[in-house]
């Protein structure tokens, strides 16, 4: 049967494509998809480069009509061929106006966009404001895999993100064991632990640190606490010099300004959206120095290897699971916008999504925080399998290591100095809240 197109309530029936934030495998995969259905349903199609950034500025001319042989193959490639940028339409409302107002002076009557939550909320702006005469879907991207989709769907790029990540952590465990040298790995993820877990968890690196362990403030000494505490205990238990810890960069979000501003050399900066530039703060070396000051005041050599895993990871080429996802995902997003059903017409702007194998779409507000009105945040639930039987596997101090007197003493005695002695009580006392649900409030 031949597929009908609704025609539009304006004389603008083009279907304009855009990129926001950060890169993210698959990007390309969508725009071909998008692209290619749009074709087949007789609907021009215009790339938009650099996300919002012209649209905001009244520039039409930076765009491209898209056509379907440079755009069928393009699903292999990782980056984006429209680019990409976190221009922030949301922050006046005289910039929402002209991005509306420059996609009419284009013919868009029909948009996609393709990113994460901070691109979401300012496509849910564009279609409030368009009131019906733009028609605007949103394909979740991130390698965080934070935007709020039902059950526990990915959002593509996560998958490929986790895939390239585990091999680069696979090499430095065993650079770390060949070396008998730990590695502090820090992972990509504004605010949620999903990337790093799934990382560490794939690999069984020796522990793994994400922002949902802490009820609330992140504290640096408390991190320090865990990576030190862990390194004692392979040590002393096990009697291994070696491992690797991946820790999620998120946790910065989480930590009191004036501590990172404490710290020499580190400068605090933010984006457009007003969120920290984590990329800017090398937790790693942060980390790595100030747990290595903590063995040589005891009078121990420790060397530590920072590392920080992240732009490695958003434009590699998507592995088979991405691929596949977002060719669903993209034909998607075409059949809302040309072809909607009786049940989603009345929707003006949603999100696409897979939800048991069937193509879903959530209104826009349904995805935001009623308090904020910002997109939310899909965050690890620490009482669920996925981080529980992680946290089985790690290294780390347990109730146990404090129950258990011969293991309680062989800690306290590695975690001495040459001058001075520290007793099992002290040690207890000093490391035993690691493993209460107080880490944030030390």
């Amino acid at each position: 049967m031949q597929k009908q197109s609704v025609p539009s309530k304006t004389y603008n029936t083009s279907v304009g494509v855009l990129v926001g934030g950060g890169p993210a495998p698959g990007i390309n995969g969508v725009i071909g998809a998008v692209t290619l259905e749009a074709l087949n349903r007789a609907h021009k199609v215009i790339g938009l480069y650099d996300g919002f950034q012209w649209l905001m500025r009244g520039d039409t001319t930076r765009t491209k009509e898209l056509q379907k042989d440079e755009v069928s193959r393009i699903h292999f490639q990782g980056g984006s061929i429209l680019n990409t940028s976190r221009a922030n339409p949301t922050k006046k409302a005289e910039d929402v106006e002209r991005v509306v107002a420059t996609l009419d002076s284009l013919g868009i009557g029909y948009l996609v966009t393709i990113g994460g939550d901070d691109t979401m909320y300012a496509a849910s702006q564009v279609a409030k404001y368009a009131a019906g005469r733009i028609r605007v879907c949103h394909v979740p991207k991130t390698i965080d895999n934070d935007l709020p989709l039902p059950g526990e769907i990915p959002t593509f790029g996560f998958e490929t993100a986790r895939q390239v990540g585990s091999a680069l952590v696979q090499n430095l465990m065993e650079d770390s064991r060949t070396t008998g040298r730990w590695y502090f790995a820090v992972v990509m993820g504004r605010t949620a632990g999903h990337l790093a877990l799934g990382i560490g968890k794939s690999t069984g690196a020796t522990l793994t640190i994400i922002p949902e362990e802490f009820p609330a403030t992140v504290h640096l000494e408390s991190v320090c606490d865990i990576l030190e505490g862990a390194i004692l205990k392979r040590s002393t238990l096990w009697n291994r010099s070696d491992g690797v810890a991946v820790i999620a960069e998120g946790l910065l979000e989480r930590v009191p300004p004036e501590e990172l501003q404490s710290i020499q050399g580190v400068r605090i900066a933010h984006d457009s959206y007003g969120h920290l530039r984590l990329a800017e703060l090398d937790l790693a070396y942060i980390l790595k120095t100030l747990v290595e000051h903590r063995f040589a005041n005891r009078g121990s050599s420790m060397s530590i290897v920072h590392k920080n895993i992240g732009y490695e990871l958003r434009s590699a080429a998507p592995i088979a699971f991405d691929c596949d996802y977002v060719r669903t995902l993209g034909y998607g997003a075409v059949e809302f916008l040309l072809n909607p059903d009786a049940k989603i017409a009345s929707l003006t702007g949603a999100l696409v999504c897979l939800v048991d194998g069937e193509l879903k779409y959530l209104d826009f507000t349904s995805l935001q925080d009623s308090k904020t009105g910002k997109t939310r945040v899909r965050s690890v639930g620490i009482n669920k399998p996925t981080y529980k039987v992680a946290r089985e596997y790690m290294i780390r101090l347990e109730h146990e290591d404090f129950a258990d007197s011969e293991k309680l003493r062989l800690l306290a005695q590695a975690a001495s100095s040459k001058d001075k002695l520290c007793s099992p009580e002290e040690f207890k006392s000093r490391y035993q809240y690691l493993t209460t649900d107080l880490l944030g409030s030390v």
